[in-house]
């Protein structure tokens, strides 16, 4: 199969990413390297101050995506809007295969594949490479 497309979903949590084309799915899973307790404070942490990015969690998110071309970032809280922050200062020459980052709650996995062929499917008619 070829990883042209791949969408990812990511909290600081976890990460789901799905490479596709019109016929086949690959998922890969990867979990957060760093513990996350879940707090209720509005600066994130009980010292009052925000929880470091895992950076390391966003390199292997890097990774896993790096055989597609066209990254569709998507997740429900600010994770996915650090991940695009830690490609474009880490990974700078990997920032334009992300073509769109989208909020998404916590769908199945069907449903990020169905949104993602769909988010795609208008930029393929016009990208003769299919």
């Amino acid at each position: 199969m070829q990883n042209y497309h791949a969408v990812v979903w990511l909290d600081h949590h976890e990460a789901r990413v799905f490479f596709f084309d019109r016929h086949n799915v690959k998922e890969v899973d990867l979990g957060a390297t760093k513990p996350h307790a879940h707090l209720h404070t509005k600066a994130g942490t009980r010292s009052g101050k925000k929880a470091p990015v895992d950076s390391e969690f966003y390199h292997h998110i890097v990774e896993a995506l790096k055989p597609a071309t066209e990254w569709l970032v998507t997740g429900p809280g600010s994770a996915k809007l650090e991940f695009v922050k830690h490609v474009h200062g880490h990974d700078h020459q990997l920032s334009a295969r992300i073509v769109g980052v989208e909020t998404a709650d916590h769908p199945t996995d069907g449903q990020i594949v169905a949104h993602a062929r769909a988010y795609f499917k208008p930029l393929a008619e016009h990208d003769t490479r299919h």
